[in-house]
């Protein structure tokens, strides 16, 4: 039987003053620990990052923010963000909220609560685009914080071919002010925290990650809604451009990975 989530998505809609409290001590310990992981346990090697963070820092009020990366490991997240300097990935107020599985990080009350101060969403995998989880993040690009998405929709252990799922498109075409969007793949993740038993997180590991350009898709997003594109076509039309932009991206990181 699959845990009942249902009274966590008010509580992230309207967090109370314990939440806050709580979730400047999750992010901090979290983020404090992903840095220490990432930059001074592994051999993890940044490219662009200062991508991202100059978009944390300087980004317009009210604009939001969607990053979009490959999911190699279940230490994806926080590992990603470790490498961010350490006022952004140990505030509360600035790091992401993500979509996280329900049935691996939300299985009963006490891990529910670490997740949801750790500004993790329940996503429910085969519940479509049109489920709480998604409205959430709709909601939060609308206060124009920063959401990340894991596009594959699964840790993709093969390292294979996986068709971007549509959700991204729907956040991107449904956020009332059109987010910056910062694709990000990475390379060895898999090889700090293995897919496979015992799961330790291993030291000395070779890791790459490399932030994309911001992806501009404001004439295509424009284009669609003149043309009062049915939301189902729009969101597969824009899920499609995010697909080619990180592939690319993957090319690119895979080649600075196998340098050295």
């Amino acid at each position: 039987m699959n845990y009942n989530i249902s009274w966590i998505f008010p509580r992230l809609r309207k967090p109370s003053a314990f939440w806050h409290l709580a979730s400047t001590v999750t992010i901090a310990c979290v983020g404090l620990f992903s840095k220490i992981i990432m930059v001074w346990l592994n051999k993890t090697r940044v490219h662009n990052r200062h991508i991202l963070s100059d978009a944390l820092r300087k980004r317009p009020r009210g604009v939001p923010l969607i990053t979009c990366s490959n999911h190699e490991s279940c230490f994806d997240d926080p590992g990603l963000w470790g490498v961010l300097p350490l006022n952004q990935v140990c505030n509360h107020n600035v790091i992401r909220w993500s979509l996280a599985a329900h049935d691996i990080c939300f299985t009963n009350k006490y891990h529910s609560l670490f997740f949801m101060t750790g500004k993790c969403v329940p996503c429910v995998r085969g519940a479509g685009v049109y489920q709480p989880a998604m409205d959430v993040c709709i909601e939060k690009l609308a206060q124009g914080d920063w959401v990340h998405v894991f596009p594959e929709g699964k840790v993709n252990m093969a390292q294979e071919y996986i068709r971007l799922k549509w959700g991204i498109g729907r956040l991107i075409y449904e956020s009332p002010v059109l987010p910056m969007i910062i694709p990000i793949w990475h390379k060895g993740m898999e090889t700090v925290l293995p897919n496979e038993p015992p799961y330790i997180l291993r030291v000395g590991k070779k890791v790459t990650i490399n932030f994309g350009d911001p992806i501009d898709l404001s004439d295509l997003v424009k284009s669609l809604k003149e043309r009062n594109t049915p939301e189902p076509e729009a969101r597969k039309v824009i899920t499609d451009r995010i697909e080619e932009e990180l592939d690319k991206l993957r090319i690119k990181t895979e080649q600075l990975h196998n340098k050295c």
